[in-house]
């Protein structure tokens, strides 16, 4: 069974959803405030969300859809 582990930071305004528990080998910004972190196989390891409360943005899409819905 795959269980995120998601993250939210008022003061910042950001969420992290840890998709894998691996370690982070590259992250890339792949749209305004939408960082992706690899690890060395370049699969996806987590999604980091900035300014989330002015995403348009379901979280239960984002899960369930993938990264699409946010661009």
């Amino acid at each position: 069974m795959l269980e995120y582990l998601i993250r939210y930071d008022p003061g910042a305004d950001a969420i992290y959803i840890r998709i894998k528990e691996d370690e982070v080998a590259e992250s890339e910004e792949i749209g305004s405030g939408i960082i992706v972190d690899y690890n060395n196989k370049g699969e996806i390891v987590g999604i980091e969300l900035l300014e989330f409360s002015k995403k348009k943005a379901d979280l239960g899409e984002l899960i369930v859809k993938g990264l699409p819905v946010l661009r």
